[in-house]
């Protein structure tokens, strides 16, 4: 690339971008999902540590595309794609996956208090922009930068790019949500704020087998999980373990009813079309690992996954028969099964719960970073989150120490 100018716009639809090149700024070590060798490493002159993300299959093009065709995040929806693009010499040399939002709805970073105090004292706090993956709390790149070029300068360039699309866009501020720790420090360094906050990830020591991971639990949990295992598939249940050209129509079919169902109570009204499965189904299926419940011959529960090069995403989960234990079994220990047979190193389990604790799913921090153009609210925000990050930090500590693990060696597995 010739020219060492950089040119930055918004486009409004990620068709405006080709799926080559916003792959190759995306994942650009390339498709390498399930094999359990993620690339963490950091280019020359990478003063920062800006290291190369491993295969995350969320910023892919197939997985936002299918959600803006699909009807699931689009204007009507309250998600307005404002794509940031970076050139060099005319060439896309990096890309901010990024939405113009009426509504705090489908973040799982919730800055609702922060809007109602803004507009009680008068403010405009909607529209925002949103630098996420929409309705997916799972931490992934943000600045997408492809090989070859000056990481670092085009990582800057596009940080100062949403501060200055910020005003062009007449938006109150920008979320970068569920972000990589070098981005949220980098972030920092253009005037966002940082926030923490927590969840609950297992991660793989090596295990051969299930049974291997549970010799490294305390005698207690390791005895509940077995019992939970056994009474989850007791009404004569059988799991099944679908992707890739096993997930059929039917398989489909029977997932979004159990979406809807689960959807419908805990929202309202749940986010994604029928139309986005068909077409992820037809773009990503070997990313996508279905963990499916059949009794009497027909699906009864599920969840859906989506495979990296190093990390399970678990994702959604509804089921339309209601079994004990069931939603453990297909949610979290079906999940570390597959990792252990794939070689993956961690599982994320999605949102919240602390109840994953005790099937083995410890504390991590997410990060995220917000610039607030109003200075009233930058400074009232910031205090909060320097409160706040006390709090989370001093919270994983006292969890982790609740972990079901073995304290010591003479604990008998």
């Amino acid at each position: 690339m010739a020219s060492s100018d950089i040119t930055l716009e918004a486009v409004p639809s990620i068709g405006d971008i080709s799926p080559e090149d916003w792959d190759a700024c995306a994942n650009p070590g390339g498709r390498c999902n399930g094999a359990g060798a993620g690339t963490s490493s950091v280019p020359p002159g990478d003063s920062l540590g800006l290291s190369r993300p491993a295969y995350n299959p969320f910023v892919s093009h197939a997985f936002l595309s299918a959600a803006e065709k699909s009807g699931s995040a689009t204007i009507r929806t309250g998600w307005g794609p404002r794509h940031l693009v970076a050139k060099l010499g005319g060439h896309v040399a990096g890309i901010v996956p990024c939405y113009l939002k009426s509504h705090s709805q489908g973040e799982y970073v919730f800055d609702r208090g922060w809007a109602d105090a803004y507009e009680r004292a008068g403010g405009r706090y909607y529209p925002k922009l949103q630098v996420s993956v929409p309705f997916t709390p799972a931490t992934g790149p943000r600045l997408l930068v492809r090989d070859g070029v000056d990481r670092e300068r085009i990582m800057e360039a596009l940080a100062s790019g949403l501060v200055a699309l910020c005003g062009v866009s007449k938006a109150s501020s920008v979320h970068v949500t569920f972000a990589r720790e070098d981005e949220w420090k980098l972030l920092a360094g253009h005037g966002f704020l940082q926030r923490t906050d927590q969840q609950f990830h297992w991660h793989n020591e090596g295990f051969a087998s299930f049974d291997d991971f549970l010799s490294t639990l305390n005698s207690r949990h390791r005895k509940s999980i077995k019992r939970e295992r056994r009474d989850a598939l007791a009404a004569g249940i059988t799991i099944h373990w679908l992707t890739g050209k096993d997930i059929t129509k039917d398989a489909w079919d029977a997932f979004f009813e159990f979406y809807m169902e689960t959807g419908s109570r805990k929202w309202g009204r749940p986010y994604l079309t029928r139309e986005f499965f068909s077409l992820i189904g037809e773009s990503m299926s070997e990313d996508v690992l279905l963990v499916m419940a059949r009794r009497n011959n027909r699906w009864i529960a599920g969840a859906i996954n989506f495979i990296g090069s190093d990390t399970l995403f678990g994702r959604n989960w509804g089921a339309v028969e209601h079994h004990p234990f069931l939603h453990f079994e297909v949610c979290y220990y079906q999940a570390i099964d597959f990792a252990i047979k794939r070689g993956l190193k961690h599982v994320e389990a999605g949102a919240q719960g602390e109840h994953k604790i005790a099937r083995g799913y410890l504390p991590r921090t997410t990060h995220s970073a917000h610039f607030i153009a109003d200075p009233g609210l930058r400074r009232a925000i910031d205090d909060y989150l320097k409160r706040e990050r006390a709090y989370v930090a001093e919270a994983g500590r006292e969890l982790t120490e609740l972990g079901p693990f073995r304290k010591g060696i003479d604990e008998a597995p």
